[in-house]
């Protein structure tokens, strides 16, 4: 990890998720939720459709650090909102896009700014690590 300045990117991604995503990560998990795998569960409930586990989403987003930072035990603290569905569709899937920025800089430490977004929606609200700097 080099210095870093607020406004800085300093990590950046796209992941695609599909159908067997989620199914794979329902496996290691343990969240079987059929609003995850099933289209007919997700329509009964009111959704869009099947929805990526917020989990998913969250691990996906703060994963897109681990590169820079070359270690993930300088991760400190984790946070988000949950502010709009992840909806995986049958036959496109769907793309998240990850960008990490610095927010702030204090004494050794780093608050990163992660913006994560499908289809031009923002789909985690205040998404901020806070990671140790050196």
């Amino acid at each position: 990890m080099s210095a870093a300045a607020v406004g800085d990117v300093v990590a950046e991604r796209s992941v695609h998720l599909t159908r067997e995503s989620l199914v794979r990560y329902a496996g290691a998990s343990g969240d079987f939720n059929p609003i995850h795998y099933r289209d007919d569960v997700a329509a009964s409930v009111g959704l869009p459709g099947v929805l990526a586990h917020g989990m998913l989403t969250m691990g996906l987003a703060v994963e897109t650090l681990v590169p820079w930072l070359g270690d993930s035990g300088r991760i400190l603290e984790y946070g988000v909102r949950f502010t709009r569905p992840v909806v995986v569709d049958p036959e496109t899937g769907a793309e998240l896009r990850i960008v990490a920025k610095v927010g702030a800089v204090q004494d050794d430490e780093l608050r990163i700014d992660l913006t994560v977004t499908h289809a031009d929606t923002t789909v985690l609200g205040k998404a901020q690590v806070r990671v140790r700097s050196v």
